[in-house]
């Protein structure tokens, strides 16, 4: 059996938490501490996957992200190459749709931290920033295990966004999910199965492992 799907699906989930992580721990903090009347809104936004279909968030990245997109155009100009049909397209897209799995868990425990920890860290002479790095993130660091795992387990499984986006290229867009998909579709049914048991495995135990971690039941909220 070709493992190379396998590969991709954890190269693609590996990069996109890392993105994810980085990019998404100001903003759940924004949303958890922040008083701004762009707060709920911006949170609807980020929730937005949740309650989208898959192929619906694909094919507006296929057209953000085409030769002609507002995106992909600027980038086929400077790098030559398209952001369609690529790994660097799965990453832009799955950073999108898992967004909620990762920025939900770290806004809901950044909110647990509440103000006050903060407040006696500054009375202390601590700078906003440190107290967000020393004080903020160790104590919501089951709120990082939590996103991570989520946003992990998430971009494995990814199937319609990603088929619209990148296609089906041996070696380089043919994630797991979609290797399961045509492996079906050709009565490959042994392959299939393997893989199937595979995700299925390992998301149960990522699961088991956060309820466990956090004793008592997780997950993502609209």
């Amino acid at each position: 059996m070709n493992l190379t799907p396998v590969w991709i699906s954890l190269q693609l989930a590996s990069v996109t938490v890392a993105v994810l992580l980085v990019l998404g721990t100001p903003l759940a903090w924004w949303l958890a501490m922040g008083r701004s009347r762009w707060r709920v809104p911006v949170d609807a936004l980020v929730a937005l996957p949740l309650v989208l279909p898959p192929t619906v968030l694909g094919f507006y990245m296929l057209i953000l992200l085409g030769p002609d997109g507002p995106v992909g155009g600027p980038w086929l100009a400077v790098t030559g190459n398209t952001l369609t049909f690529s790994f660097t397209g799965l990453v832009i897209t799955s950073v999108l749709y898992s967004l909620p799995f990762v920025v939900q868990p770290l806004r809901d425990a950044f909110s647990s931290v509440g103000g006050r920890p903060l407040e006696t860290a500054a009375m202390l002479g601590a700078s906003p920033r440190d107290a967000f790095l020393t004080i903020a993130c160790p104590l919501a660091r089951r709120g990082f295990v939590t996103a991570g795992v989520l946003g992990f387990a998430h971009t494995l499984g990814e199937f319609g966004a990603i088929l619209m986006v990148g296609g089906s290229i041996p070696g380089e867009t043919r994630a797991v999910a979609i290797a399961i998909f045509e492996h079906v579709e050709t009565l490959e049914y042994g392959a299939a199965h393997a893989l199937s048991a595979g995700l299925l495995v390992f998301s149960f135990v990522a699961l088991l492992g956060i309820y466990t971690l956090n004793g008592r039941r997780v997950g993502v909220s609209v």
